[in-house]
């Protein structure tokens, strides 16, 4: 299954956020560190802000963060949510299909247990499974993790 570049950049601003959560990011650093253009991210920031995934602060010193640990978001809920519901084939969208083939087709049954297969896997990730390598991810992205004794006082879950 291939994931839209919307959901691609709503993981990677999570992943950002998530590699220092005890601080905040601005729009323009996660831009800046991923090589993304500003009104691309823009519209995924707002969504994932409407849909509770991140917390917006507007203003002198604004920024996003993450609305709960890490450890409380799972990769498949929120590819799930930045996706909708899964089409691996014309024959999957809610209006009548055009194939010749469709009402006695049986690869849109393997198709379909194909994709809730995609997404029963990335259940089992968090996103404090996927950035468990935080002072690596930090450094790529450029900026500094907190000491580790920064690290030590944050939430379960959510250390770097």
């Amino acid at each position: 299954m291939k994931l839209t570049t919307f959901t691609d950049y709503a993981l990677r601003v999570l992943v950002y956020l998530a590699a220092a959560p005890e601080r905040r990011a601005t729009i323009a650093e996660i831009c800046a560190a991923y090589g993304i253009k500003a009104n691309h991210l823009t519209k995924v920031v707002h969504h994932l802000g409407r849909r509770g995934w991140v917390a917006t602060t507007r203003g002198n010193g604004g920024g996003l963060t993450l609305a709960r640990p890490a450890s409380e978001i799972r990769v498949g809920d929120v590819v799930r949510d930045s996706e909708g519901q899964a089409k691996p084939a014309e024959c999957f969208a809610a209006e009548e299909s055009s194939c010749a083939i469709a009402r006695c087709c049986r690869l849109k049954g393997v198709l379909g247990e194909a994709a809730e297969a995609f997404h029963t896997v990335l259940d089992h990730y968090t996103l404090a499974d996927i950035t468990s390598n935080a002072r690596e991810l930090a450094s790529i992205l450029h900026f500094h993790p907190p000491s580790p004794r920064a690290a030590a006082a944050l939430p379960s879950g959510s250390a770097p």
